[in-house]
Formats: structure tokens, sequence, C-alpha cells
């Protein structure tokens, strides 16, 4: 059973939680956190859904994510993701993400991180995760077109290519 903490609009955590699935009136929001790393080749790390994982199965998706649960801030939903996930430690604690995108429900936030990983030592989660590699942004763009990748706006991938190692603008 995972408890989610509520926010309003404006992103302030209100005297509220609720169970994943359960209605929320029109004025409450929930956090949802997203992972991408990149490889020194300028690769995305991308990981293919479960055939029996509810919404979007057999996908693939980029690095990770998923809702916090109640008492996470960002960084502690998106630390215990990566974890969960693909057994990966990483200390998000003195980092903001990149961007945050407003959903209908709430806030996406994402975490770009440009780190080398060997494939082999990942700890792919059982229930959520049957494969990962790494890919190009074409190679996303051409599985989005295909059907095989959630349906993300191209845009949206690339701007997360295009922002990987910068905060929101080129420095002159």
């Amino acid at each position: 059973m995972e408890k989610w903490d509520l926010y309003d609009k404006h992103r302030n955590k209100i005297e509220k939680q609720i169970i994943r699935g359960d209605a929320m009136a029109a004025n409450e929001f929930h956090l949802v956190v997203h992972i991408c790393i990149f490889n020194s080749k300028g690769e995305m790390l991308i990981q293919q859904r479960q055939p029996f994982k509810q919404g979007w199965s057999n996908l693939w998706d980029i690095t990770c994510g998923g809702s916090a649960v109640a008492g996470d801030t960002s960084q502690q939903a998106a630390a215990r993701e990566l974890f969960e996930e693909l057994g990966i430690h990483y200390d998000f604690e003195n980092i903001r993400p990149q961007l945050t995108i407003n959903f209908e429900r709430g806030f996406d936030d994402y975490y770009l991180i440009e780190h080398d990983i060997d494939l082999n030592e990942l700890t792919l989660q059982l229930e959520e995760v049957q494969a990962v590699k790494w890919a190009s942004q074409e190679e996303i763009f051409k599985l989005i077109e295909d059907g095989l990748f959630i349906p993300y706006y191209k845009s949206i991938i690339g701007f997360l290519f295009e922002g990987r190692a910068k905060y929101g603008s080129i420095r002159v």
C-alpha cells in the first residue's frame, strides 16, 4: 500500500495523504520523479517495463521514475527509485531537478545525470524492469515512432538530451 503526500497548485504540501489509486480533489496534486542517466557517448540509459506491469507494459522508458511516497522529498524519491529499479546508489541531496513538468495531477521532477555505468553491474527490479540498454536520441525517436517507447513528446526527449549537462541555458 503506497501512501502519497498531497500538494496544492503552488507545490506547497497540504495536510493530507492518500493511498495510491484513491481519488484526489481537483486542487490536489502529487509528486513524481524521473531520472535520466547519460553516458560519455551522449546515450541515455533506458529501461523496458515488464509485460505484467500495469500501464505501458513492455514499452521502453527513460532510465527510471516513480511517485514520491509520503515523507519523501523529491531528492529522496529520486534516490529510492533509482536504487529500487536499477540498484544504483546516487546522492541527490545537494542537487535540484533540471526541470519540472506540470501534468494534470501533479509535478514531474526530472534529474539529468552524466555517468558511465556497466549494464552488467545493475540489479534490475524484477517487478518493474525486464531489460536495460543505452540508446541515442535518434534510437529513442525511432522506438517512439514504432510504438515501442512510452509516447513522450519528441521535443521533451530532445530537451533532455540537450539539457543534460546544464540548468536551463547556455553559458557564454
